[in-house]
């Protein structure tokens, strides 16, 4: 193991939680008043039931190639040329060219965070320019974005000004004649979309977002190795069915199954030759979320197995053998991380270490392989041996989350550490690390506008107390470890 990782710090008694002990998500965090319009909640019952119908009647082998592709040539079809010009047309109103600037600054960059080839960032926008559709999409998540973070600043004029829906309800009409042809072209589209209902969702409606794209990744036959733009597309949703997992607390695995993840036919033992086989830190990266996958998918066999009674096979001597394999292979992955995915500096600070990492890809799977790690330590067989040193300690790895969000600010990787944090937050016992990271929590709603707030009540239900909100002056500083832990 890499010297980063054995250097550990003394810390008080700690406590082991099983998973039963996790609470549900709160229902007493205040959803915005998007969530209740009207208009919103008659069009994404319609986008759903579009999705799930073009599932449904999609064909064995879809023959349909997607209209979204870049042109090789200088040539455009009467049709692409109306296109284009609507495109034009609908970024000459309003804020638009606002929202298209926010989406390529800040929307995009959560949506490669393991691509490097930013797919979202440079292909995406380009593909825009002639689908409307896809360009109505993009604006209304970064429009969505915008007013998030403004109606979080308290601005009254702002809070109920809703650019978004109006475009994603256009994103939807334009959509539609595309589902009804069964077009690849709109999976990047509908998980776009998807990203959009999440960054305000409830929690206990998670799974059921993702629902709709899941069933098309299933009916066109995308998987995690397929290349290019729905590749890319595939492990953007991946990391939000990962999220709905982790969400469950034990109960439920990812939407898709991890074994769905790999190319047809393919072993599952396999896995790991197949990830390390393509020699890049992104799909590492993706390795890391797919054993976080595997980790939610096992915890949620045995509990289904011993509590509810479903003949899954997860019997004592099954689980032990995956848990052992799957452990194994998390080590395996932490052992043999590219460069890439090394931190370029770690300070053994107090109460959290300062683990600095250059590259988007390394923050948030260096992460998952922690928040892996707490889950399978939690969840550990009756008669597996101890892990010896401080990779068998759930307190160990639960602090390197928490330091890792403080350290590395990157907006994409922030939105996807509130589970992980929560994990982690509920191990922790003193008061000034509570403190700490519900203020870490309020912090990345506020700067990405993607709603975390409600994962702080579970986190006081869980201490037994409540941490007081703090004024706007001491807002912490993520790219500041220090300052934000000294708040």
């Amino acid at each position: 193991m890499h010297d980063e990782e054995r250097q550990h710090e003394a810390t008080p008694t700690e406590r082991r939680f099983s998973l039963d002990e996790f609470s549900t998500p709160s229902t007493s965090w205040q959803l915005d008043d998007f969530v209740f319009e009207p208009g919103y909640v008659e069009s994404r019952e319609e986008l759903r039931y579009l999705m799930l119908s073009t599932a449904q009647t999609a064909p064995p082998s879809p023959t349909h190639e997607s209209s979204l592709t870049l042109r090789q040539d200088s040539h455009e079809s009467e049709h692409q040329s109306s296109e284009r010009h609507q495109a034009s047309h609908i970024l000459s109103q309003g804020r638009r060219i606002e929202y298209l600037k926010n989406y390529s600054s800040e929307v995009a960059p959560w949506l490669d965070m393991f691509d490097s080839s930013h797919a979202f960032g440079l292909q995406v926008p380009l593909l825009a320019q002639t689908s409307p559709a896809l360009l109505c999409a993009i604006l209304a998540i970064s429009a969505r974005q915008i007013e998030r973070k403004e109606a979080s600043d308290g601005n009254p004029t702002l809070q109920n000004n809703f650019d978004s829906l109006e475009l994603y309800q256009e994103a939807i009409r334009l959509l539609t004649p595309l589902l009804q042809a069964h077009d690849q072209a709109v999976i990047p589209i509908c998980v776009i979309l998807c990203c959009l209902e999440m960054m305000s969702a409830s929690a206990r409606d998670w799974r059921r977002h993702l629902e709709g794209c899941a069933a098309l990744f299933d009916a066109f036959q995308v998987h995690g190795f397929g290349g290019g733009l729905l590749q890319s597309v595939f492990w953007c949703h991946a990391r939000m069915d990962l999220c709905g997992a982790l969400i469950s607390d034990g109960t439920q695995s990812t939407m898709i199954t991890p074994a769905a993840w790999l190319p047809p036919d393919t072993d599952s033992l396999s896995a790991r030759q197949l990830f390390n086989s393509v020699k890049s830190p992104d799909m590492h990266a993706n390795y890391a979320v797919y054993l976080c996958a595997k980790a939610c998918e096992l915890v949620s066999d045995r509990t289904q197995h011993d509590e509810l009674g479903v003949p899954n096979g997860c019997t004592t001597e099954s689980f032990s053998s995956r848990w052992n394999d799957l452990w194994d292979d998390l080590q395996a992955w932490i052992d043999h991380r590219p460069g890439e995915l090394l931190p370029m500096s770690t300070i053994e600070s107090r109460p959290f270490p300062q683990i600095l990492y250059l590259h988007w890809a390394a923050i948030s799977s260096n992460q998952l392989y922690h928040t892996a790690c707490i889950l399978m330590l939690s969840s550990m067989p009756r008669r597996q041996d101890a892990i010896p040193g401080v990779t068998g300690s759930c307190i160990w790895h639960a602090k390197r989350i928490c330091g890792i969000s403080l350290t590395n600010p990157h907006q994409g990787c922030l939105n996807n550490a509130i589970q992980p944090l929560w994990l982690a937050g509920r191990l922790l016992s003193h008061e000034s690390e509570h403190t700490i990271v519900v203020n870490l929590i309020r912090d990345i709603e506020s700067i990405t506008g993607w709603g975390t707030s409600w994962r702080i009540p579970d986190l006081e239900a869980a201490w037994g107390y409540s941490i007081p909100k703090r004024s706007n002056s001491r807002q912490a500083d993520l790219s500041s470890p220090q300052s934000a832990q000294s708040g």
